[in-house]
């Protein structure tokens, strides 16, 4: 069968796999894989967000906010190329304090301008301002 439908197309096997071979990254591009996503770490006594699969060279907002929506932190950057972090990656410094006790009592989040996506929130201890 597959001789045949090569014989009527004039394709030969090897180019039928590589298209459907080259077929396969364009859906997976479309995949929750690569939608914005967030992590923190703590540095020098800061709480630091970063994040994957923004658009490099773009534009992107990053906001940590209390769980009632008021926000604490707020700074627009540009998406980078990191050789760890896929994607456009950001790495943010924030003004609040880390490592602090008690729980999770707000989140993270980063929009793309230039996709118009915002990345999951994260869920973040605020803690008190550091200017």
């Amino acid at each position: 069968m597959n001789r045949l439908l090569s014989a009527l197309l004039g394709v030969t096997s090897a180019t039928a796999v590589i298209a459907t071979t080259v077929a396969a990254p364009a859906n997976a591009a479309t995949s929750q894989a690569d939608h914005p996503f967030l992590f923190t770490y703590t540095f020098a006594g800061h709480l630091k967000v970063a994040g994957g699969h923004f658009t490099v060279g773009g534009r992107v907002y990053v906001s940590v906010k209390h769980s009632n929506g008021v926000t604490a932190f707020h700074k627009w950057t540009t998406a980078r190329t990191h050789p760890v972090t896929p994607g456009g990656a950001v790495y943010v410094d924030t003004t609040l304090a880390s490592p602090c006790s008690g729980s999770r009592n707000g989140y993270a989040e980063a929009y793309d301008a230039a996709t118009k996506r915002w990345s999951a929130r994260l869920p973040v201890t605020v803690c008190r301002r550091i200017d």
